[in-house]
């Protein structure tokens, strides 16, 4: 198979931007079908599932490996990653992780292409998705994957995956697991993964001085299985855990370690030492300043309160 570099193609063009745009929609409105399916457990279980399989694959397949190179696979996985990433329905996934790089090269500046302090809530969170100037992408920003056919293939056709998803779902459960597995699943997938654009910029802690506003927030982690930890990832973007302690849930770094034991991945990039004793040492810095701040209040209302007696010898 060939895997001849095809990087002179600087500009690669992707779907028309009006089907795009009109498909997008049509999927957000799928999710009033849930009306048509009366409610069973067995129909939350499989959204729960297509839910979280597809978040790994957004999570770790288009974001950890194909963006950020912080673990090694074989050629063959790859390819699998990348199926279960483009079945989320968030495009292709040289087109995502291209787009993902130059996020990081221009973080919450005037290029940041989804940054909620320039351009605000709605458009960091969903509507830049559909801005025909991001319907492209630059080879260049992603030639170590780009050189793969099998990859440049799967992002201009990136479509097949989620449509036989959809087909098998049917097949496996009819229409109900059709509406809970896929349109409800995909309802809340995207919008899910659209917070760390557009929430985890705003609301968390700040743990390490970045070069933008990038916040640690535990409920945005558990909701994308790790990807909360975002100031974390902004600070070290290579570590394939983005949760740099034990206490910090991130379960797309614990699927891919139980990957690495079975030989599946290897190389799992983590965080220095360096980087965790200072992570660290701002933690205490914080804990302390707030330790000194609640007494100086406990402090300050015991002088001014208006019953204190203060008695003084003659």
């Amino acid at each position: 198979m060939d895997n001849s570099d095809s990087s002179v193609e600087t500009v690669v063009k992707h779907q028309a931007p009006v089907l795009f745009f009109v498909l997008f929609f049509m999927i957000q409105a799928t999710i009033f079908t849930v009306f048509t399916v009366p409610f069973r457990w067995e129909l939350v279980l499989v959204a729960v599932v297509s839910y979280f399989v597809r978040m790994f694959g957004i999570t770790a397949a288009y974001h950890r490996y194909f963006s950020h190179s912080s673990f090694k696979t074989s050629r063959v996985f790859q390819f699998v990653l990348a199926w279960i990433g483009s079945m989320s329905m968030q495009k292709g996934v040289l087109w995502w992780a291209a787009h993902h790089r130059n996020h990081h090269k221009n973080s919450d500046t005037e290029k940041d292409i989804h940054s909620p302090s320039r351009k605000g809530f709605w458009y960091s969170h969903m509507f830049w998705f559909l801005r025909d100037e991001y319907n492209d992408y630059e080879a260049k920003l992603i030639p170590d994957f780009y050189k793969y056919p099998e990859l440049r293939w799967i992002d201009r056709n990136h479509w097949i995956p989620p449509l036989t998803f959809a087909i098998g779902l049917y097949l496996a459960g009819g229409w109900g697991w059709l509406v809970y597995g896929y349109a409800v699943a995909t309802f809340f997938l995207g919008h899910a993964t659209w917070t760390i654009n557009s929430l985890s910029h705003v609301y968390g802690s700040t743990r390490f001085e970045s070069r933008d506003t990038s916040k640690n927030n535990l409920f945005l982690a558990l909701l994308t299985m790790g990807e909360g930890w975002h100031n974390n990832h902004h600070y070290y973007c290579s570590s394939a855990n983005q949760g740099f302690y034990w206490y910090e849930v991130d379960l797309s770094y614990y699927i891919l370690k139980v990957f690495s034991w079975m030989g599946i991945v290897w190389d799992l990039k983590k965080p220095p030492v360096k980087v965790l004793n200072e992570g660290l040492r701002r933690d205490a810095e914080k804990k302390a300043a707030l330790l000194a701040a609640k007494n100086l209040s406990k402090s300050t209302k015991l002088t001014t309160s208006p019953n204190r007696t203060v008695v003084t010898s003659s």
